[in-house]
């Protein structure tokens, strides 16, 4: 059993022992916690709180505990049931509550489930913030409500439309122009809410012909539900059988977004922001922010359309942090996450969908043709695995000296820029690991550039 105590909130597996899994006494005191950190802040009286879930088994058991738990502190809660992470983080702004918790462990396997915090912007909560509510869970730093105070509860279900409108209010939404096209789309929803919310926003776009696989809001995960390349052999298959113009592929929460073209070829999860973000630099200029281990596309197609790049450090948190530092029209992460601040300041696959569509339809271009109108980049991901008496900043200290004369970045681990090329350093947080990410322009330059990196690693060691 694993239980993950981070600062954006806990995960873990269901069941086992007490702080060994994500048990429901675990569930009850992290959102004890998060409840009472948030009636702190709030010193206008009454606090509400959003909650909404993905459709893993787990779903209903957590819910429940969640639910009963803000209730007994005294907190109203706004159940949206089956949503998704974005459709929470704009129903926390549009109910104007102070916080939401989505219950979703992601793209991990059916066992997971996780709280994921969000402050009252309806964003995740800092590392600082984060910090705090786990204090407050390890020391039970919580009291709860008496009878006459109890939160109260409404299930609300009217925010799948809510948040549609939101998108089809965007005016670089082209409704007119996606129907003119009469796009064939496929979607592949991994049995989660993306098969609730996906068919509802491709109709509402004027999308008539869709092809739905794996759609039904079961938890039954058909396949590893990461939208990665080796886990979407269906929808690229039947792509090419059905003769569809695109294929959309979410994650069981619906905030990342994978493309597959009408030659069943993967789209590129690093290359859906960088459609996204030309389309929306070319209509809005401005600047444009994703994090250190994303493609260089991103920097040349901002630079193209006149704006400035800019990276931040690995996490939403820090993409969104950095976009409103640099007033970034558009940004988002490498794994298909886009961040539209023209509607909210979250990875939103539904929006990303509709941008992407009216891209398409105003290019004139078929998918794959849209796909190579891009630079060329290919990433290879690698690690390192050191023993525990190793000490790994000392590494990275001495990797960002031994290639100082390079443009190198520090601000998450060492970035190294080369003319054609970089590699990403990071640690991780959990164990004695180092992540090496390379690009080049090929897969063989960029599985070489990590090899020589890793050769300079052990080289010191």
């Amino acid at each position: 059993m694993t239980l993950i105590k981070s600062i954006s909130g806990i995960r873990g597996t269901i069941g086992g022992n007490p702080n060994e899994g994500l048990t429901p006494l675990d569930i009850v005191k992290f959102t004890s916690a998060f409840g009472s950190w948030i009636k702190q802040r709030n010193k206008n009286g009454k606090t509400k709180i959003v909650i909404g879930r993905d459709a893993r088994i787990s779903g209903e058991m957590v819910q429940h505990l969640v639910v009963g738990t803000l209730q007994g502190l005294g907190i109203d809660v706004v159940d949206l049931d089956f949503s998704t992470t974005p459709t929470v983080e704009v129903a926390v702004s549009m109910e104007n509550a102070n916080g939401g918790i989505i219950l979703t462990a992601s793209h991990n396997p059916k066992q997971w489930n996780a709280l994921k915090l969000l402050n009252e912007k309806g964003e995740f909560i800092s590392g600082e913030d984060g910090e705090e509510v786990l204090t407050m869970a390890e020391q039970s730093a919580f009291s709860y409500a008496d009878v006459d105070d109890l939160g109260t509860y409404i299930k609300d279900d009217t925010y799948l439309q809510k948040h549609i409108q939101a998108v089809l209010d965007l005016p670089l939404v082209d409704v007119d122009a996606i129907k003119s096209k009469n796009f064939k789309v496929a979607i592949d929803c991994v049995n989660s809410t993306g098969g609730i919310f996906l068919p509802a926003l491709l109709k509402a776009l004027g999308v008539d012909n869709v092809l739905e696989i794996f759609c039904e809001p079961n938890g039954q995960f058909p396949h590893n539900p990461e939208p990665l390349p080796e886990n979407l052999t269906e929808i690229a298959s039947q792509i090419k059988a059905q003769k569809a113009d695109v294929g959309f592929v979410v994650d069981p929460d619906v905030d990342r977004l994978a493309i597959v073209s009408e030659n069943g070829y993967m789209f590129g999860e690093e290359y859906t922001l960088v459609a996204v973000g030309d389309y929306i630099m070319k209509n809005t200029p401005g600047n444009a922010v994703s994090n250190l281990s994303s493609t260089r596309a991103l920097r040349d197609v901002t630079e193209k359309n006149g704006g400035t790049y800019y990276a931040s450090a690995v996490g939403e948190v820090n993409v969104v942090n950095m976009m409103k530092a640099q007033n970034a029209v558009i940004g988002g992460e490498g794994n298909g996450g886009i961040i539209y601040p023209e509607l909210h300041y979250g990875r939103d696959a539904l929006v990303g969908i509709a941008l992407f569509l009216t891209h398409l339809a105003k290019s004139n271009m078929t998918c794959s043709e849209l796909r190579n109108s891009y630079p060329n980049y290919f990433i290879s991901k690698n690690k390192i695995e050191l023993t525990p008496e190793i000490n790994v900043d000392d590494i990275l200290v001495k990797m960002e000296e031994k290639y100082k004369n390079e443009q190198v970045n520090t601000i998450d681990g060492v970035k190294i820029d080369f003319a054609s090329e970089w590699v990403h350093l990071r640690k991780s947080n959990t164990e004695p690991i180092i992540r090496i990410y390379s690009e080049s322009n090929s897969m063989e330059s960029a599985d070489a550039l990590a090899n020589k990196i890793i050769a300079d690693i052990k080289a010191i060691i």
